[in-house]
């Protein structure tokens, strides 16, 4: 088993309230995604290198409400939220180990269909986000490419994901426990504070940091 970062996942009331967000951050525009039809939700994507994108996340307005909670706490999002970078996703090569190294945190194993594209994900029943966001959402693809490689290179990577929660050794044990690599570094908030993320990002006009807004 193997799980490395797969995409970030800025949640926001709207899609365009979400691209804004990233735009006026990194200086770049997203690209058309997709619809989740079992979630009720749509996406725009940015290509962050081989094998890894960003995801702005929205309930879509034209799809009917599934007979679930949405996913990425998108139930618990104001009209009027800011849009935040929520969470982060970690592809593995066996879901169902890196699920069970995980004692139930990141939620069930579901299917899911966007397109062609076909994946298995782990989803909280209560659509929250595991560990405030901090603990990651499990992915596995189907065999075929990788969503990323299909979008448009305009100039962007992932230098680092900093990780603010006020357990690291804690996620620190769960990625130990799925064979976990990659650009993360995990950081100790004082009792009682609200866990964040911070993503570094190369662009065409240098390293940025992606800001977010705290509820």
């Amino acid at each position: 088993m193997h799980t490395t970062v797969d995409h970030l996942v800025i949640v926001a009331p709207d899609l365009d309230t979400g691209c804004r967000f990233v735009t006026s951050a990194l200086g770049v525009e997203l690209q058309p995604g997709g619809a989740h039809s079992r979630m009720g939700t749509h996406n725009r994507l940015l290509h962050l290198g081989p094998g890894l994108y960003l995801e702005v996340i929205a309930v879509d307005p034209s799809a009917e409400r599934p007979d679930r909670a949405r996913w990425f706490g998108l139930d618990q999002l104001a009209p009027h939220s800011p849009a935040r970078l929520a969470t982060w996703v970690a592809r593995t090569d066996d879901i169902q180990a890196a699920h069970d190294a995980c004692h139930d945190i990141v939620g069930a194993i579901e299917p899911m269909t966007r397109g062609s594209l076909n994946w298995h994900i782990t989803v909280p029943t209560d659509g929250n986000l595991p560990l405030a966001g901090a603990a990651p959402t499990l992915i596995q693809w189907a065999d075929g490419p990788h969503p990323a490689s299909t979008l448009q290179d305009q100039g962007c990577s992932l230098l680092a994901l900093e990780v603010f929660h006020t357990d690291p050794e804690k996620i620190k044990e769960i990625l130990t426990a799925m064979n976990f690599s990659g650009p993360v570094q995990l950081h100790a908030l004082a009792l009682a504070s609200t866990p964040y993320l911070l993503a570094h990002i190369q662009t065409p006009s240098g390293s940025k940091t992606l800001p977010l807004s705290r509820e």
